[in-house]
């Protein structure tokens, strides 16, 4: 299947020169076929080739793989970075997709990469807000407070939370974790935060950007759900909420 900068281009990305432009053209192989580069075709070898997409009726690389591969032979910093922008930006895909491939393809180690990723994550984060923002807006939720930290009266600190419904003691917590860092630590943290605030009587409701972008009203029907069944709760514990 084609992978990276030609794929890219075949995805309709901007940021992608065309075809005609490109010296090379990627060609994503199984390590075991008996294949070699040849004129402007450069076979890229690969012990697991991932599910392709068919445009124009060739097969090619998803975006996130799509980028890797372009990213892994580019050393300019302002054209990975809008690779992996519009990757985000454009709805391709989802920024933990595009790290995932990078750090399977060992680039994190580059300087002028990690940059970028840094960019995509905070980009990234910001869509989902945008989009949990639109939820609670177009399916007529109540209002929440925005971007808080929970406390204890006198006490720890519990963590902070995206949007929290004091009355109903509803919290929403948008999981953007940075797939680079170690994701069995982190979803312990993210874990033992949300045992803490549910034994407090607390409701946690958990939402992942891509969960928010493709099915938005099954979500706002969890956060409703959420809300309506509070009374039939034990009351929460009183917690102080500070803005974060």
């Amino acid at each position: 299947m084609i992978t990276g900068l030609a794929a890219l281009t075949l995805h309709r990305f901007s940021s992608a020169p065309p075809l005609t432009a490109l010296e090379r053209i990627d060609v994503l192989v199984p390590r075991t076929r008996r294949l070699r580069s040849t004129g402007w075709v450069r076979v890229v070898r690969t012990p697991e080739s991932p599910e392709p997409v068919e445009l124009t009726g060739v097969p090619v690389a998803p975006v996130a793989r799509a980028v890797a591969d372009a990213v892994s032979g580019l050393s300019d910093a302002e054209t990975v970075r809008r690779l992996l922008t519009e990757a985000v930006r454009g709805g391709h895909c989802e920024p933990g997709a595009v790290v995932r491939e990078l750090s399977r393809a060992r680039l994190l180690t580059r300087s002028h990469v990690v940059d970028a990723v840094d960019a995509l994550l905070a980009e990234g984060r910001s869509l989902s807000e945008d989009r949990l923002y639109a939820m609670v807006r177009e399916f007529a939720l109540p209002d929440p407070l925005w971007n808080v930290d929970l406390r204890l009266p006198g006490g720890p600190h519990l963590g902070g939370v995206d949007a929290y419904w004091p009355d109903q003691a509803v919290a929403v917590e948008l999981d953007t974790r940075a797939p680079r860092q170690d994701e069995d630590a982190l979803w312990s943290e993210y874990t033992r935060k949300r045992e803490h605030l549910e034994r407090l009587g607390i409701t946690v409701v958990h939402l992942t950007p891509r969960k928010l972008r493709e099915a938005m009203d099954q979500q706002a029907t969890v956060v409703r759900t959420a809300l309506m069944a509070a009374p039939d709760r034990q009351p929460p514990a009183y917690v102080v909420v500070l803005p974060r």
